[in-house]
Formats: structure tokens, sequence, C-alpha cells
């Protein structure tokens, strides 16, 4: 498995249309995650990167929502780098990420900072290109080789799932886009029934994935113990009690 901290900056796209195919790749993760941000909920939702800075989430009742790009751009609203946030501790309450792990020289680093800054129960979303599909494979070989695909990491949905729990996060849902080497830039077809079956059979085989999930938090109580300590004497009874009338009165005899 190919090490997550690199040495050099990927080349990031600055614009959806430095992809190919961006502006309907655009489109596709708008449709998927509308719905996804229906659920959000809080103050403050962060758009991390350059792709994510312009996905409209129109449908998403949080509506102050803060774009944090590395370079200064006309849709950005915080100048800072990803693995650096300027960001109080448990202040944000949603994160979406469009295939910015993709282009990150420590996607680690990210997580860790998208951890420290998110609130408890709070969501984040990640798309990323799928290094199992037709596209993964292209990336290798010296196709295009202008693209800026040929710079993307292509972690696996696996992966990033499993650095996600490692983290305390739950996962809510993955969902498995498009069938298309992209590289080629053919046009995305409505969906076909070739697509639908690879849909059903294949969907470890998408161009792309969308990671859902939550922040969980358990908090810490103390277990009262159900066994209680036995005393170690008893009280004085009835039959002590006479015992002593018993001494008294025979002792007052006596002095008789």
């Amino acid at each position: 498995m190919r090490p997550a901290l690199i040495k050099n900056h990927p080349t990031k796209p600055e614009l959806w249309q430095d992809l190919p195919l961006g502006d309907e790749l655009k489109r596709l993760t708008e449709s998927e995650i509308a719905e996804v941000s229906r659920k959000f909920f809080g103050y403050h939702l962060v758009r991390l990167g350059n792709l994510s800075s312009q996905i409209e989430l129109a449908a998403c009742p949080i509506k102050h929502q803060v774009n944090i790009t590395s370079k200064k751009q006309v849709y950005t609203s915080l100048v800072a780098v990803p693995d650096d946030l300027p960001v109080s501790e448990n202040s944000v309450d949603a994160f979406l990420l469009a295939h910015e792990l993709d282009f990150a020289k420590d996607p680690h680093q990210i997580l860790r900072e998208v951890d420290r800054t998110i609130m408890p129960n709070g969501y984040i979303v990640i798309t990323g290109f799928n290094p199992l599909s037709l596209c993964g494979l292209l990336k290798y070989l010296p196709i295009n080789k202008n693209n800026v695909l040929h710079d993307a990491r292509f972690f696996s949905s696996a992966r990033v799932k499993d650095w996600l729990q490692l983290l305390g996060f739950e996962i809510v849902d993955v969902k498995h886009l498009l069938f298309n080497e992209l590289f080629l830039q053919r046009k995305l077809r409505a969906p076909s029934k070739w697509n639908q079956w690879c849909h059903e059979y294949l969907p470890l085989l998408t161009t792309m994935y969308v990671i859902v999930a939550r922040k969980r938090e358990i908090p810490l109580s103390l277990i009262k113990p159900k066994w209680k300590a036995k005393a170690k004497f008893s009280t004085v009874g009835a039959s002590v009690r006479n015992g002593l009338m018993r001494v008294e009165s025979r002792w007052k005899t006596l002095n008789k």
C-alpha cells in the first residue's frame, strides 16, 4: 500500500473546469450531496479546498458557509493551509471535502485538523476518485499527460473509511458514482442498462465515491457498583439489654 504522506505537493485544480468533464462532475456531485446536506444542523459549515468552495448547497439549513483555500480566489472566505486550520476546537458543524484528499500531501493531517475542529455529532462529506476504476488504471498510462488527474492520489473508499473510523467517526453512507474513464473525456451519458447493471453488481469499480460520516463522542460517566458493603458489627439488641438489667438487679441484692 502506498504511503499517505509524500514529499511534494500534488498539483491542485483551481476550478472544476481543470478536471476532464469538470462541469458535469460538479453537477453530479452537487446533486448527490444535496440530499445529504439537508441533514446538517448548526451554525458553521466549512467547504475546504478549491473544488469544495464551488459546490452549491442551496438545500443546506446551515447558512454560514466558510470557504477555506490555500490561495486567494474569488470564492475564498479564508486563506489557510488545510493541514493547519486557524479554527477553534469543536466549532464547526459540518465539513465538505470535494476531492481534497486526492490532491493532498498529507491527508492524515487534514483529517486530524477536521477532527480537532468539528463539533460532536458533526457531519463530514468526502468525495474521491476510485483507484480500482478504469480511470484509476489509466492514470498510470501516458494518456493526456497534461491532465491534472495524473497527479491525483486516488485513495480507495475503504482506506478513507478506515482513517475516519480511527478518528472516531461513524460511517453513515457510502455512494458509488459514475462509470467513466474521464481521461478520454467521453460525455457522461444518461443512465443506461449497462450503467445500471454495473452499479448493481460492480459498485466498487465506479469512478467516484461519496462518503458521509458523523463524529461520535461517548461521554464518560461513573458506574456505581451494585453491591453494598456489609457492616462488620451488629447493633445492641434486646438480649444484651436484658442481660445488663439482670446483672444490675443482682448487684443491688448483694449490697442490701
